[in-house]
């Protein structure tokens, strides 16, 4: 069936749809409360199938390379927003615009039922009436923290509270004793107070630490002062400026989207009791545009505000400002309210001091833009992307590598990086098989499993060559996701790695236009480098974390001879069932048909005693 004869068969329903490219690339995935309406308005159907001409220049680009369409019915357009929020996700489609999963921004909060109250980080929704939060930072919320509790004698650490005398806190006059009865609660209660206002007030914040800064150089502690140097910066960094007070105590939170000519730029402002307590900003890739591409802010407002509330969020605004008018507010309002079962409008406000919100919110992200426009943006994330002719620039990578040793403790690790290794988002798999190709096989099945919650990145580095790149490509393509890959393996001289130090030439496998090719470049080229980076970290990774379970195993060998079970007879047990886990959970009979009744029953008693 045609492309044509395929957009006949699209029902009057509620749904998603997704467009394929002519080698079944995934191009775009949208949603729509007719299919048949929605679909069909991008086509013009006579005198033969072509891009309907009132599309915008990305649009009609797209439906050019458009040869197949699939879509999946659900009960009513809420539903179709979810799922096509899902599936940008997972897949991260050629043409959608994609933006950072926000579910991983901390908050800072307080417990104000406490006698004594401490300042500390969360990204969970913790349970109490009397939580304060303030956030979601993008960054700078620990080195604000740490900055708070630097000039302001909150109680320092979580124990000292429960202390019965004053500690070395008190003593260098970071505390004030609450353990001794030192200052009462509502003493206290000011210097909380003082310690907000450095939160609601960062111009303050920053001002106070220089202060403290150019005393750290005045007393020759130069590590102190540039340990609050790197602060202020961060802290700057991550800083929106506005002197506004709306002289209430509403609770908002501020959107606002411009585009530059590669990169937009998404400002978030949250105004807690009518003050900005917090705001971070994101740049949005644009890799499928040019110069004369204008992308729809419709679109960009929708995956905005879809992943920012589509998680927990500690405080709930009573209302959304969005800076732009857009088609699908109604349809936002909706989501919000079904999400969490409160009505919270989602308005533009045209004047008035929430007008001003927006303004402010408008100007910094021309400021964003503005810097950002006068950076060299030949990045090496660039330079990759032209040397592999990849998708787009990758910003978020994933590397793997797999480690064991005889067929014991079979681990692999998968480790991230974004401008910086995500040490938070590395991960340890435990794994079944044997040889390194299944093993490397096991491992990218279950991160793809993931994706769903823990959605896809750029681009993936393989520890390996051409036969692990094409088993990778083969795992994603069978999926429908759009990650580029590449592998990078050790030279082999006289059948050996070659890994002379400051001469590792490795070499690069790639995909261009369906070959597999590869590359050798010098061992002094910055690409190479890089890449050689994320595969020297997941190795390192790996290597510990193997380390790690075979000490474990090892123990458990031990164990086992001292039950008088020999080596050979371990071995041979491991052998048969992979694991200790397995030998552990193996019925008497099981082990039986490895061993014979003696050796069996010491080792099932043996494990039924760890129990």
């Amino acid at each position: 069936m045609n492309l044509e004869e395929k957009l006949k068969e699209l029902p009057n329903q509620s749904g998603v749809y997704q467009y394929f490219d002519e080698e079944g690339h995934l191009l775009y995935v949208g949603k729509a409360k007719v299919l048949k309406n929605r679909v069909k308005s991008y086509f013009k159907f006579t005198p033969y199938l072509q891009p309907a001409e009132k599309l915008g220049p990305r649009i009609y680009k797209m439906i050019s390379e458009v040869k197949n369409v699939d879509w999946i019915v659900v009960p009513n357009e809420h539903d179709a927003l979810i799922l096509e929020n899902s599936l940008i996700k997972q897949l991260k489609p050629k043409y959608n615009i994609l933006l950072r999963d926000d579910k991983t921004y901390p908050y800072i909060y307080i417990d104000m039922s406490e006698d004594f109250p401490r300042l500390e980080i969360t990204r969970k929704v913790l349970k109490g009436s009397s939580i304060k939060y303030f956030g979601p930072y993008s960054t700078g919320a620990r080195d604000i923290l740490d900055s708070i509790y630097e000039i302001v004698p909150l109680v320092q650490k979580k124990a000292c509270i429960k202390g019965k005398e004053a500690c070395l806190f008190y003593q260098i006059k970071k505390c004030h004793a609450p353990c001794e009865g030192k200052i009462s609660s509502q003493e206290y209660k000011r210097i909380v107070n003082e310690a907000l206002e450095y939160i609601y007030n960062k111009s303050k914040l920053i001002f106070k630490l220089k202060d403290r800064m150019e005393e750290y150089s005045m007393d020759f502690r130069f590590e102190d002062a540039m340990i609050l140097r790197d602060r202020i910066k961060t802290i700057e960094k991550s800083q929106v400026k506005t002197g506004m007070d709306l002289a209430s105590n509403e609770n908002l939170d501020v959107f606002a989207i411009k585009q530059g000519l590669k990169r937009a730029v998404i400002v978030r402002m949250f105004i807690r009791d009518g003050k900005l307590a917090s705001s971070n900003h994101d740049y949005i890739k644009l890799d499928f545009v040019d110069e004369q591409s204008i992308v729809d802010l419709d679109e960009m407002y929708e995956r905005a505000i879809i992943n920012y509330y589509n998680h927990e969020i500690p405080v709930l605004p009573k209302e959304v400002l969005i800076a732009n008018e857009t088609e699908n507010q109604e349809e936002l309002q909706s989501f919000l309210q079904q999400k969490f079962n409160k009505k919270i409008p989602l308005n533009f406000p045209k004047a008035g001091k929430k007008c001003e919100l927006i303004k402010i919110a408008l100007n910094n992200c021309e400021e964003l833009l503005r810097l950002d426009a006068t950076k060299n943006h030949t990045t090496v994330y660039e330079e990759l992307q032209k040397l592999f002719c990849l998708q787009r620039v990758p910003e978020r990578i994933e590397s793997f590598d797999n480690s064991h040793m005889m067929g014991q403790a079979t681990v692999g690790a998968m480790v991230v990086w974004h401008e910086k290794f995500m040490k938070v988002d590395f991960r340890h798999y435990n794994l079944e098989t044997n040889d390194e190709y299944a093993q490397m096989r096991e491992m990218l099945i279950r991160r793809v499993e993931s994706f769903e919650k823990n959605p896809a990145p750029d681009l993936w580095i393989i520890d390996g060559g051409s036969t692990l790149l094409k088993l990778a490509y083969d795992i994603i393509e069978s999926v429908g996701v759009n990650i580029d890959i590449i592998a990078i393996a050790k030279e082999k001289v006289d059948a050996k790695a070659h890994r002379a130090k400051g001469k590792a030439k490795d070499i690069l496998h790639y995909k261009q236009d369906g070959i597999f090719k590869e590359l050798k470049l010098q061992p002094s080229d910055a690409r190479l480098q890089f890449v050689q980076r994320q595969r020297d970290e997941a190795h390192r990774f790996v290597i510990n974390f193997h380390k790690k379970q075979k000490r474990k195993e090892d123990k458990q060998i031990s164990l086992l001879q001292l039950h008088g079970i020999g080596e050979a007879k371990v071995k041979k047990l491991l052998l048969y069932f992979g694991t200790f886990k397995e030998i552990k959970n193996a019925t008497f009979e099981n082990l039986k048909e490895v061993l014979n009744e003696k050796d069996a029953t010491l080792i099932h008693k043996h494990f039924n005693n760890l129990d």
